[in-house]
């Protein structure tokens, strides 16, 4: 390779955004591309460990068959094509996580760990791992999620109860402060006698709006707009006062989501979970240390 051309291709590739990822070792755009190293003869994923490349051996591929039509082989260090432990991992987990929600009662952990094919301790450290929750804390989630979906129905509290999977009406009363914010009738009353505090910040999940009432956190809305998560809140609770809060509340609601995304950071395990899962990871996760923060304050 002459100089000019060796130049010209260095130039390029180093020109290519692709480049500035394989130089980070970006996981996050494993699968969006590949690239060939050609003084080597292999292809690699943007985050392969190996020493990096000069750029003008570089080339980029959009899909493993493309680099093999190339003439390229996998690479060995990082073998491209074939699911990393995070997508595996993340894998079992939704398959367990949706035999919990289809479930009437939480399966026990022995039923769940034989399910994914891994040895009970080993299953309940690698499902915490990437929920951050229990499989019976993120059982307790899903009703909790359930139980609020089934009030805004055409039900009766009791029937909403059981129907979430609720054993006795005394179970659930004795968390239904911090499962719905207030009590079950004004829950499905619209928020009825309830004044309703919120405030809206970001995170991985895009715009999150949490709102509480003064027995505690009654909403957590992910996604959308922010104009979107108020008009959801003003429909889910059309009875409630709903009111904008000051700065120290906004400050809080950042400060929570900080604390539990920080743990998070540079782990390749969440985004492969569906969004609902994480949804109702997150949302766990948020009104626990949320309750907590605002019990502080006090």
């Amino acid at each position: 390779m002459n100089i000019l051309v060796k130049n010209i291709k260095a130039i390029a590739t180093e020109n290519d955004p692709r480049w500035a990822q394989v130089q980070a070792r970006d996981v996050s755009a494993d699968g969006e591309f590949y690239y060939s190293v050609s003084s080597t003869g292999v292809y690699c994923k943007p985050s392969c460990a190996a020493r990096l490349a000069r750029p003008e051996h570089v080339a980029f591929h959009a899909s493993c068959e493309d680099a093999e039509k190339a003439g390229f082989r996998a690479c060995k260090r990082c073998k491209p094509g074939k699911p990393d432990l995070a997508e595996t991992r993340s894998k079992i987990v939704t398959e367990i996580c949706r035999l919990i929600e289809y479930s009437e009662q939480t399966p026990y952990l022995k039923t769940l760990a034989n399910k994914a094919g891994l040895s009970t301790y080993h299953f309940h450290r690698v499902f915490k791992t990437i929920t951050g929750l229990t499989p019976k804390a993120y059982s307790a989630a899903h009703r909790a999620k359930k139980v609020r979906s089934e009030l805004g129905k055409n039900t009766t509290v009791t029937e909403a109860i059981f129907e979430a999977g609720y054993n006795s009406n005394s179970r659930f009363y004795e968390k239904s402060t911090q499962v719905l914010g207030m009590t079950p009738s004004n829950y499905r009353a619209g928020g009825k006698n309830t004044i309703i505090r919120f405030a809206i910040a970001s995170c991985t999940l895009g715009a999150i709006l949490v709102a509480s009432s003064e027995r505690g956190v009654c909403a957590i809305f992910l996604g959308g707009s922010p104009e979107k998560l108020v008009q959801d809140l003003q429909d889910a609770f059309p009875k409630a006062e709903i009111i904008g809060v000051d700065k120290d509340y906004e400050t809080l609601v950042a400060s929570v989501v900080g604390l539990i995304e920080a743990p998070r950071k540079g782990q390749d395990f969440i985004k492969h979970l569906p969004l609902d899962i994480r949804g109702t990871v997150f949302s766990s996760a948020y009104g626990k240390h949320c309750v907590r923060f605002q019990s502080v304050k006090k």
